[in-house]
């Protein structure tokens, strides 16, 4: 009975009611704490790690995995401040004989991340392209692909035709040290693409650039240069007061996920993140549970059905 009693599922039922009962919370602010409490309990397991089982270094590892994904420090001092009174309550309650976040420490507030984007802003950049150009529809599909999939500016550019499955919902990453990926593309993102596929196969393409999916008007791939500076001028054009990259787009989308309630995990290895002691969780997450993470969790797959 006393193990039953101790197993995850129970231990956060039983912080519920206490939180419930003892610190008179609203249901709002209870299920902010649940919310934040179920990140921790589905990293802990992923680990294969007991709560109460946890040490300083996997909860420093947690700490460091919310940094890793874009989540702001605000952010990352309230999940953090929950996980500490999830642990007076573990030790209280007598789960637990030491507190091990006693040195767990908070990330400054004024600590600089890159900004986030909203689902509204990166919209408005998409209205900001001009269709009547022959680039037009090449730039949106490059900001909703960077959007919606996530990636590196450096795996955009290098992207090619034969590393798209967009019947399958795929596409194949080659991200840093030569390491390939599957990440989820949303239907949104593939329907842009196709739309500058019908532009791009009326271009003179160079001899040995066929397989690349992003061309510049002589027929040649981009570079990182030529994205950077378009994203920029976008944004600028649509009247977003923020500094903006490539990168913010990658941010952004993991911050999406991430609010809309995906595992931490799938997010990292979506991300294509490499980082000690997560490395190992990769590989038991299948492609098919990465393409639910995203089709549940992602601004542009909610209620995609309706539009």
């Amino acid at each position: 009975m006393e193990t039953t009693n101790k197993k995850p599922a129970n231990i956060a039922d039983a912080y519920r009611r206490y939180m419930k009962l003892e610190r008179n919370f609203t249901q709002n602010t209870l299920d902010a704490y649940m919310r934040d409490i179920g990140k921790l309990l589905r990293f802990l397991a992923a680990e294969g790690i007991e709560p109460q089982a946890a040490g300083l270094d996997d909860l420093r590892q947690f700490a460091a995995s919310l940094h890793e994904v874009g989540v702001s420090p605000r952010t990352q001092c309230r999940i953090l401040s929950g996980v500490r009174t999830f642990y007076h309550f573990l030790l209280t309650d007598g789960y637990i004989a030491k507190d091990p976040t006693e040195l767990l420490v908070s990330p400054q507030i004024g600590e600089h991340l890159p900004e986030v984007l909203t689902t509204e802003e990166v919209d408005r950049m998409e209205q900001a392209v001009d269709l009547t150009k022959w680039e037009g529809q090449r730039n949106k599909a490059i900001v909703e692909v960077l959007f919606s999939c996530g990636l590196r500016v450096s795996e955009l550019v290098t992207l090619r035709l034969s590393d798209l499955y967009l019947d399958e919902g795929f596409v194949r990453v080659k991200g840093k040290g030569r390491k390939e990926r599957f990440v989820p593309i949303s239907d949104s993102a593939a329907k842009q693409l196709r739309l500058w596929f019908d532009d791009r196969c009326r271009m003179d393409i160079k001899p040995g650039e066929e397989d690349y999916v992003f061309l510049n008007r002589r027929g040649a791939h981009l570079t990182r240069t030529m994205i950077l500076i378009m994203v920029k001028r976008l944004g600028a054009e649509a009247g977003i007061q923020k500094t903006i990259s490539p990168h913010t787009l990658r941010h952004s989308f993991a911050t999406a996920l991430l609010e809309g309630g995906a595992d931490l995990r799938a997010i990292q290895a979506m991300l294509g993140h490499e980082s000690i002691g997560t490395t190992e969780i990769y590989t038991h997450i299948d492609t098919h549970t990465l393409r639910q993470e995203i089709l549940e969790h992602h601004p542009r797959n909610i209620n995609h059905d309706g539009q």
